[in-house]
Formats: C-alpha cells, structure tokens, sequence
C-alpha cells in the first residue's frame, strides 16, 4: 500500500522504469534494424560478387585449365583423392542450408521448403554418391589411383560453393517476397523449371555413369559413344547447365539466374577445352561433328 506522502516517489520510480524500459526496447529495436541491414548488404554484395565472378572466371578458362581430370599437372602442391575432394567442395551446399533455413523468415512456409528440395537433391548426389561412386569406379581397376586432387583447389571449391548456397540459401529461406503475392504462378515457375531441372539431371547423371565405367573397363580414357556424346563431347556439363537454368526458372530471381550465368562461364570453356585435348589425343579417330557442350552450337 502506497501512503499519501510516498506517491511522488512512487509515481516516479514507476516512470524511471517506465523510461528505462523504453531505452531498453528503443536500443533493441535499433539493434535488430541495424543487424538487418548489414544481413542485406552483405547478401547484396555476395550476390554482385557472383555476377562480377563469372566473366573473368570465363576469360580465364579459356586460356587456362584448373590441374584435375584430364588436364592434371604437378606444381600444385599436396594433393587428395578425387573422392575426397569432391565431397569438401560440395559440402556446404548440404551443410549451409541447414545453418541458413531456420534464420529466415520463411522457415516454416511450406513453398520455400519445396523450392529449396530440386538443390539439395543435386548436391545430396554431388556431396555424398558421385564420390563414392569414383570410390569405387577407381577400387575396381587394377591400378591405385595415381591423379590426386590439389588441395588448394579443393579449398577454392568450397569457398565458391559456400558462397553460392549462402546466396540460393539466403534468398529462398528469407528475401524471396512473393511466395504469396505473385498470383499463383509460383507453381507454374516451379513446376515448369522443375521439368527442366530434372531433364539435365537425368542427362548429367546418365554422362557421369557412362564416364565411370567406360573409364574402369578401359583402364583409361577412351573415346565416348552413343547416346549425348554423338552430339557433344561433355554432356555431363551440357545436363548440369540444364539444370541451373530450370533452377533459375523456379527461383525467378537474380540469385538463381547469376548461379545459372555462373555456371556456363565455368563449364563452357572447360568443356572446350575437355574437346581439344579428346581431338589432340585421339586425332582422326574422334568425331569432328561433335560440338563441345551445347548441341549444334558451342
């Protein structure tokens, strides 16, 4: 009970709390906006950075080949088996989602669970069954592997892929706006670049089998037949560019479209250079209709 002559310090304690907890909120508030703000400029940034990234990547390869596969040369330092290094690339493409989707605002709306699935089921193939699959493709030939993987290239792969899925990661679990104001063509731009997506798996998938065993039961590199490889030289990078334009079709956004953009500066030139090294080694005997990467054209 308050007595009459303690209501003025009451009434004043009441409002120094009152004020504090003002300041308190104010200030947290403040905090939120200004960590919000540095969250979008440094999505912002990362994304202009992939744009940035692909036409020097593009110059580059074409004039230079990383030292791995068919184009492996020493000087790079430590190296790692192929399978090895294949999952440390890939890995944060599986790892970063897990990390990005319950800090986004659209963690629990169903639709950026469903557009986020067509990557994590690339990369769950990528990360976890393509190295076993070379694991074992290798195993089962009568020679030890003897073309290592340079570490310092398995580190840059990891970076450019967490990059990458920080980005599709980001944009699907939190910026992405219009999951339902567009009008119901969500489900056409997904359905629609999903058809896509899963056309270049099949034939990325179908290119990396037939690489496998052709180069097991051979004991080397050999030359192709059949299928894709009547028409291009790489049609494992041919499927894999499918892909991430039907991924860019689904996501509808600049973060899928600079991934899809990405993709070709990276795959195109090494696929023309994967077409002259099959022509210098293999000369009258490889077919000289057959294009690089995109049929008829490149």
């Amino acid at each position: 009970m308050v007595c009459y002559h303690d209501a003025p310090f009451f009434f004043y304690k009441m409002s120094f709390y009152s004020t504090s907890s003002l300041q308190i909120y104010h200030q947290q508030q403040t905090k939120q906006a200004t960590m919000a703000l540095l969250d979008q400029s440094f999505f912002h940034y990362s994304l202009l950075s992939y744009y940035l990234l692909g036409p020097p990547t593009f110059v580059a390869l074409r004039f230079f080949q990383f030292p791995y596969g068919k184009h492996n040369r020493l000087g790079w330092g430590p190296t790692i088996p192929p399978p090895s290094a294949w999952f440390i690339m890939e890995s944060p493409s599986i790892l970063l989602p897990l990390i990005l989707f319950p800090l986004g605002q659209h963690f629990t709306n169903p639709k950026a669970l469903v557009l986020m699935s067509p990557y994590l089921l690339h990369y769950f193939h990528r990360t976890f069954i393509y190295p076993l699959r070379i694991y074992q493709s290798t195993s089962h030939q009568n020679t030890k592997t003897t073309i290592g993987f340079p570490l310092i290239l398995a580190f840059n792969g990891f970076l450019t892929q967490a990059l990458n899925t920080y980005i599709q990661a980001r944009w699907v679990s939190h910026y992405k706006s219009d999951y339902d104001s567009d009008g119901g063509l969500f489900w056409w731009k997904f359905f629609g670049g999903l058809v896509v997506f899963l056309w270049g798996m099949r034939i990325n998938m179908w290119a990396d089998t037939a690489l496998l065993v052709l180069k097991r039961e051979s004991g080397g590199y050999k030359v192709p037949r059949g299928g894709w490889f009547e028409l291009v030289t790489c049609p494992n990078y041919f499927g894999e560019i499918v892909e991430w334009l039907g991924w860019a079709v689904m996501t509808w956004s600049w973060a899928g479209f600079g991934f899809f953009l990405y993709t070709c500066s990276n795959l195109v030139p090494r696929a023309c250079a994967h077409h002259k090294w099959y022509l210098q080694k293999f000369g009258e005997d490889y077919p000289k209709n057959r294009k690089a990467v995109i049929p008829f054209l490149v």
